[in-house]
């Protein structure tokens, strides 16, 4: 029985989807539920299943756009997978590649790959024929071999050659089709300039007391819950309480509306291979520091293997973007729409601060909040960046919402 396996409807408003990458070969024999292809949206990349065992033949091509309910390939489910998923599971070979040594091409002969895409220089290749070699023995996964690959191969096989400096200077280019989730990042981004008041404000916090803390209790935070206490949990931590008291900062608009919401969902900016990503953490005003981390972990985690969904990343109210990973000092990082702001993170540099009337050296980070103008005013945008700053540099401060301690015991 052949049955058809066609591409399902990533959400709401998605008509069309890219075929990212095959997971699979042609004539493989996959099984039920198997990871067969990686199809990208405008929004997210999701996996195609499988939906019963048997022989694959392919349909659609990587790279190639299609309609939700297209076929993308189909599956003979005449062909069972007992024999070769059997061989797997023990570690036996399951192909002539595995039983028999690989063999090479005589000296003359260019062995052909069987990744058509693959470019060679005129210079590689004669090099190639002079020594017997084949594309799969230069390098795998480059689209282009020029003389240095070659020769760096060349220099392992044949200890008796020595690598030269390459005289070749390159002036080849590459044109690479744009990903459907990079084009609606380049219209979203577009957008927001042309669509927004935007401003930024400025502001610098000492990350020493933070620090103290997770080097003091990392130990005992690992044992307790199982993950490691980082930054990110402070700082949304901290966030969500400044949402709390500039509630114009937890807002977006609606048509002729103002939205405030009670809650706080606050997206955080991970760079994956893809582009730019923002799931999001809800309802932080609920979580312990724990529980952010182990949603921070839960959310990377699917970025990196491209497995976020659309209701991953549906909603926020907030984001924060961690430049800081990255090595960047400052920047003005671009809101996130409806949203009407997101704080940058930076990296941690040890300065010289006046602290009492002395300087000292304590480490410093800049942070910088994006906001719409039209939604929030100076005020608001640099008061909540005080009130997040504030609560940084006295963590203590989180546990009674913001509110210094010693003016809580006293009522004041």
């Amino acid at each position: 029985m052949i049955i058809e396996i066609k591409i399902p409807s990533p959400g709401e408003s998605i008509s069309e989807v890219e075929i990212a990458n095959w997971l699979v070969e042609d004539g493989d024999i996959v099984e039920k539920d198997q990871e067969v292809a990686e199809v990208e949206s405008e929004k997210a990349t999701l996996p195609l299943l499988a939906t019963d065992s048997g022989r694959i033949k392919i349909i659609a091509q990587a790279g190639e756009t299609l309609p939700v309910g297209a076929v993308a390939c189909t599956i003979d489910t005449s062909v069972k997978p007992t024999g070769k998923a059997k061989k797997k599971e023990s570690g036996e070979k399951t192909s002539k590649s595995e039983e028999e040594p690989a063999k090479k091409p005589e000296v003359g002969e260019v062995k052909t790959s069987e990744k058509s895409d693959v470019k060679v220089t005129p210079v590689a290749e004669q090099m190639m024929k002079d020594h017997g070699l084949s594309v799969d023995d230069i390098i795998q996964g480059l689209k282009r071999i020029t003389k240095q690959e070659v020769q760096a191969v060349i220099s392992q096989h044949d200890p008796r050659v020595v690598s030269t400096p390459a005289k070749e200077i390159s002036r080849e280019s590459e044109s690479v089709k744009m990903s459907s989730l990079r084009r609606k990042l380049s219209e979203r981004l577009v957008a927001v300039k042309n669509e927004t008041a935007m401003l930024t404000t400025f502001n610098e916090v000492d990350m020493s007391e933070v620090i103290r803390l997770r080097k003091k209790y990392q130990q005992q935070f690992m044992e307790k819950h199982g993950v490691k206490l980082g930054f990110m949990s402070f700082f949304t931590r901290a966030v969500t309480i400044a949402l709390k008291t500039y509630p114009s900062v937890n807002s977006m608009i609606d048509g002729d509306n103002i939205v405030y919401f009670d809650y706080c969902d606050i997206g955080i900016a991970v760079q994956a291979e893809k582009g730019l990503l923002v799931p999001v953490i809800r309802n932080t005003e609920a979580l312990s520091m724990a529980g952010i981390e182990k949603k921070i972990i839960e959310l990377a985690d699917k970025a990196r293997k491209n497995r976020i969904s659309m209701d991953d990343m549906a909603g926020g109210t907030f984001t924060i973007s961690n430049g800081g990973l990255f090595g960047s000092m400052l920047s003005t990082p671009i809101l996130n729409p409806p949203q009407a702001a997101i704080l940058g993170m930076h990296n941690i540099i040890e300065r010289p601060v006046a602290v009492d009337g002395k300087v000292e050296i304590r480490p410093v980070m800049y942070l910088a909040l994006s906001y719409d103008h039209r939604l929030i005013d100076g005020r608001d945008s640099v008061g909540f960046l005080v009130k997040v700053k504030e609560l940084l540099e006295s963590p203590e401060k989180m546990i009674f919402s913001g509110s210094d301690p010693e003016k809580l015991l006293l009522n004041l």
